[in-house]
């Protein structure tokens, strides 16, 4: 089915003044903090996450998000006057206008209800564009009620009605929209399956996208870390909202030298792990079956008897000395299960790390954090959008840090300054003075080697310094 075109050439919708935006954060987060309850007990009853695990990764990142819009939108949404023009424009300014993309689609993810589409629609309502959300199945009551408060902050703001709009919380709803309508910009956050369909379906009618796909990514514990400190982090960001996080941890590459007084530290935290319950039995399942056939394989549960997965709950699971080869070493499940193994220096690390093919978020841990940022082959090497020293995924919640992924696990950023302007377009404008021009005829022969050793720093084509070139000919070093 062809999408609809009806919107192409319709005259453009009248652009905000960035104050009203502003005005719609303000108001936005004034609305979020006052119905806190009311959205807690909404995603508690979308996919069972506890209060403060609610509070913290969900209000205190969106709620940091729309006070950054509000401080920074204006300085980084402004024409910008840019200088440094080559002498033959003389007469000429020259400025970069950032403007809205237009309609932009977020199909929402479940797995962080409120601050992942909370930030999306924020930095695309900043950005002057009209919106429309499909909220997720998984999450149907927490997002609607988000896109309420949104809604009913923009009428306080004097924003258009439509300025957020919504569809239905189905799959088949996203497929509609991206099939029947046109859109300026898709964002889309979910597994790299779907991202591959939705970039297809972009594809077919060249519309820009940004696609934040999961990662299979590793924590890497170098020989001079805290291995008290790396197992404690490591756990958190593994186990953190039951696994459910696309830039968490799910293998630990431990340097040999370290290796069993990290798994000192890890040992009681994987043995005292209460149950968590994921977003369904089948995801829970998974997860069980993965860490019991890499223990098949060769490698032992950290935590003790792995029990099974009951009515979609489960008890967090780490496997240490995990073979290579394992579908758990992979880690391609979306749960609260560590894969441990040790290796023999950074090398070996990295090589490890590269095998596996989808890099989000990595984690560094060692002792000298500023050779580790300094060493850029490293960090290159890593293949990831986001490299965190001596923590994990903790700190990818700073409101200016764009996140941005690369190959299976997305591209386009979102976030942060990068994923702000990626929902503006820029316009290159100039101005040219009535009197003061470059002229417009072919100068004569004089002229002509005027302009060539002004243009050309008295060079000539060979790179050698030339008095008066020809102007008939070209140097002899371009002849053919």
């Amino acid at each position: 089915m062809k999408p609809t075109t009806a919107n192409v050439d319709a005259p453009a919708p009248a652009l905000a003044p960035v104050s009203a935006r502003i005005a719609w954060c303000e108001e936005f987060e004034r609305l979020l903090v006052e119905r806190e309850r009311d959205l807690v007990a909404a995603v508690r009853a979308d996919i069972g996450k506890a209060e403060w695990e609610t509070v913290t990764q969900e209000f205190l990142p969106l709620v940091a998000s729309i006070r950054w819009h509000r401080a920074n939108a204006e300085r980084l949404l402004a024409p910008a006057r840019v200088g440094g023009g080559p002498w033959w424009l003389l007469g000429q300014r020259h400025w970069r206008l950032r403007v809205p993309v237009g309609r932009v689609l977020v199909i929402a993810t479940w797995n962080y209800p409120l601050q992942l589409v909370g930030i999306q629609l924020t930095q695309a309502v900043v950005a002057g564009n009209r919106v429309v959300v499909k909220p997720s199945e998984r999450s149907p009551r927490s997002q609607r009620m988000l896109l309420d408060l949104a809604r009913a902050a923009a009428s306080a703001a004097g924003l258009p009605p439509d300025t957020v709009t919504s569809a239905e919380a189905t799959r088949e709803a996203g497929r509609e929209l991206l099939e029947r309508e046109r859109f300026d910009h898709v964002v889309f956050t979910g597994s790299t399956a779907v991202g591959r369909e939705v970039a297809l379906a972009c594809a077919r009618t060249l519309t820009p996208s940004t696609l934040e796909l999961s990662g299979r990514d590793s924590a890497i514990v170098l020989a001079d870390a805290d291995p008290k400190l790396a197992a404690r982090s490591i756990w958190h960001a593994a186990t953190m909202n039951a696994g459910q996080t696309c830039m968490a941890p799910r293998r630990a590459l431990v340097d040999r030298a370290i290796y069993q007084r990290f798994l000192d530290a890890l040992r009681p935290l994987a043995a005292s792990a209460r149950p968590v319950r994921l977003a369904d039995q089948s995801m829970a399942d998974r997860c069980v079956q993965l860490a019991e056939a890499a223990v098949q394989a060769g490698g032992r549960s950290l935590g003790g008897v792995i029990e099974p997965a009951n009515a979609g709950s489960m008890r967090p699971l780490c496997v240490e000395s995990c073979p290579r080869d394992t579908e758990l070493f992979e880690g391609d499940h979306f749960g609260p299960v560590l894969a441990v193994v040790a290796v023999d220096g950074a090398a070996d690390a990295l090589a490890a790390h590269r095998a596996v093919g989808q890099h989000l978020a990595t984690s560094v841990f060692t002792g000298d954090p500023s050779a580790a940022l300094a060493d850029a082959a490293f960090i290159a090497a890593l293949g990831s959008g986001v490299v965190t020293i001596n923590d994990a995924v903790i700190p990818t919640g700073h409101p200016g840090i764009a996140i941005e992924g690369r190959g299976p696990s997305g591209w386009g950023a979102s976030r942060g300054e990068a994923g702000l302007l990626a929902l503006t377009r820029e316009v290159a404008c100039s101005a040219t003075a009535r009197r003061l021009r470059a002229p417009l005829d072919e100068p004569d022969a004089r002229g002509k080697r005027w302009l060539r050793r002004l243009g050309f720093g008295g060079r000539d084509a060979a790179g050698t310094p030339s008095a008066a070139p020809d102007t008939h000919e070209l140097p002899a070093a371009t002849r053919r």
